[in-house]
């Protein structure tokens, strides 16, 4: 009775294992000892092409591609040899000859003496989980407009470019590519035409490369071009010039006819760097060098002269950093009357609150932004700033018309929006008067475009907003050009003033500055004054309004209102007075 029990158990363990074999999702093949098959179930026909029939007496061999080599299957046999199994991913070949990647398990099964007298091998076809793997890998390392390589793969190019370098001497170009004027495009258009407009000039930057070059696009409007195996750096060239040609001709879009240009910086390996970060970073800082010297160019790393182009990059990004935390206030100093001690307004002085150099004057700051967009809105900063200050004084019952003493350089007047950005500044200020805000024009700036600064000048105007012509006397033509200029007011420049009992030229030069704003009816202030003697000497000549360290020193806003209330002129500068110059 128990041997038939028995016997029915492991006929039921036979079934079960011969349902499994036969059900199983995974292909199996069993082979003896030699690797010969002597059965396979039904996954392995479907996954591998071949029938029973035609699998039974074949070696596993048949399903070799050649992918791996053949020190990669002894090693494999060995381990299964040494640890009875060995698992992992190969590459084989269905009966129509089409390769697939399938996951492995090899098993050896032994008999009673410990013998290995079969092998069992479990594989599943994981093509559709490589297919994903490669979808993943291609997103890690490929644009997805574009379809360039993106900043990862770039890297990995580069270093394979590098080495490439070093093992047949030969060198490498690193471009950085801007587009020029793409983003008024993206602006205008919007992000659709923009996209398409990358597209097209990726086509036309990648045709024009060598198969040996690789193109990249690392974000926005930037791209870095890999130019390699150049026996001279010189052999970039023509490349370089090339992609400039490519970019700056028209691109249809739709109806539409776009027309930009590039930047482009180049470094070389191995002369500008010893690693791939150092010659991506030249090559921008080269970028940035080409932008300013007109765009639609490429400019080939220059250490010396790039260097400052860094540390002036730099110092922008610092004071960028400073606007954005707040780090920079406006300082007041007075003007008065000298004769009947009126307080006529204050002048705003900019100071920057530097977290480790301490209070910083202008002349720290402001050159490095002569002639850039920081320089705008660092005005349009000033601006605001001092018309929120004046409408906070006038709720206390303190009424100041306020200069500002930011230059209108060059580079804001050529903005065509300028009288716009003013207007706007204005409404978002409706209790101040316009004509509490006077705007100072360095007369050398003026005196660049008279025409176009006259036409801005006379627009502002007709706002309410009053100008003033800042250090006068320091131009060539200050008489011809004054009748063409509608300011208000001349700021005498204060080194004439400054030096005038010293100095008979000078002094000579102050008495001329306010002979010739009479007949022209403009208002004088001498900036500069720093001793009682030369207020007097002032008043003399006809100057009444000052400014200047012997009447006042720049202050904090606080400040103010107690100094108007106490202030009171010099008794010498009293029209009573018998000093004479």
């Amino acid at each position: 009775m128990l041997a038939n029990q028995e016997k029915d158990k492991l006929a039921d363990e036979l079934a079960i294992t011969a349902s499994v074999f036969t059900h199983a999702r995974e292909g199996i093949a069993i082979t003896d000892a030699t690797g010969t098959i002597i059965d396979v179930n039904a996954t392995f026909t479907t996954i591998t092409g071949y029938s029973r029939e035609e699998a039974i007496g074949q070696n596993l061999r048949m399903l070799e591609t050649g992918r791996q080599s053949p020190e990669f299957y002894a090693d494999m046999w060995q381990t299964v040899l040494n640890e009875g199994f060995w698992s992992g991913d190969i590459w084989s070949c269905r009966k129509n000859g089409e390769v697939y990647p399938e996951m492995i398990n090899i098993s050896s099964v032994k008999d009673i003496a410990g013998q290995v007298s079969h092998y069992v091998t479990l594989f599943t076809d994981i093509t559709p989980m490589k297919e994903y793997q490669s979808q993943l890998e291609h997103i890690a390392h490929y644009d997805v407009l574009t379809q360039l390589p993106n900043r990862t793969l770039l890297a990995d190019r580069l270093s394979q470019a590098m080495l490439q370098c070093d093992r047949h001497q030969l060198s490498l170009a690193v471009a950085f590519i801007d587009l020029d004027g793409f983003k008024a495009v993206n602006d205008t258009y919007g992000h659709d035409i923009g996209d398409q407009l990358l597209t097209a000039l990726s086509l036309r930057m990648k045709e024009v490369l060598r198969e040996c070059d690789t193109l990249a696009r690392i974000g926005g409007d930037e791209f870095v071009a890999v130019l390699a195996d150049l026996v001279r750096v010189e052999d970039c060239k023509p490349v370089l010039e090339r992609l400039l040609l490519v970019v700056s001709e028209p691109v249809l879009i739709g109806q539409l006819v776009l027309n930009i240009s590039a930047s482009i910086g180049v470094s070389f390996y191995p002369n500008d760097g010893v690693d791939a970060d150092q010659l991506m970073r030249y090559a921008d800082q080269a970028m940035y060098v080409a932008k300013k010297s007109g765009k639609n160019c490429y400019h080939l790393l220059d250490m010396a002269q790039d260097k400052a182009v860094k540390v002036q990059r730099e110092s922008l990004e610092t004071i960028q950093s400073a606007l954005n935390n707040h780090q920079f206030v406006l300082y007041y100093q007075p003007k008065v009357n000298m004769k009947t001690g009126a307080v006529i307004g204050v002048e705003a002085l900019m100071r920057w609150q530097h977290p480790t150099r301490g209070l910083l004057n202008p002349t720290d700051f402001l050159p490095a932004m002569e002639n850039n967009a920081l320089s705008i809105e660092f005005v349009e900063w000033v601006i605001g700033t001092a018309l929120r200050q004046i409408s906070q004084w006038q709720k206390t019952g303190l009424n100041l018309p306020i200069s500002t003493s930011v230059n209108i350089a060059a580079a804001q007047l050529r903005q065509p929006d300028f009288t716009e950005r003013l207007t706007a500044l204005l409404a978002a200020h409706p209790d101040v008067e316009p004509s509490y805000l006077e705007l100072e024009i360095l007369e050398k700036n003026a005196l660049d475009d008279i025409h176009h600064v006259s036409t801005i000048m006379q627009a502002c105007m007709a706002l309410g907003v009053k100008f003033a012509l800042d250090d006068f006397g320091t131009g060539y033509s200050s008489l011809t050009y004054l009748r063409r200029l509608p300011a208000n007011v001349i700021n005498i420049d204060p080194r004439f003033v400054r030096n005038m009992l010293d100095d008979a030229d000078d002094l000579a030069i102050v008495e001329g500055i306010i002979a010739l704003a009479k007949p022209f009816k403009r208002g004088v202030v001498a900036k500069g004054v720093e001793t009682i003697e030369q207020g007097m000497a002032l008043l003399q000549l006809g100057c009444e309004i000052a400014q200047g360290n012997s009447i006042a020193k720049p202050m904090l806003t606080r400040d103010v209102p107690a100094w108007v209330a106490n202030w009171k002129p010099e008794e010498s500068w009293n029209p009573d007075a018998s000093w004479k110059i």
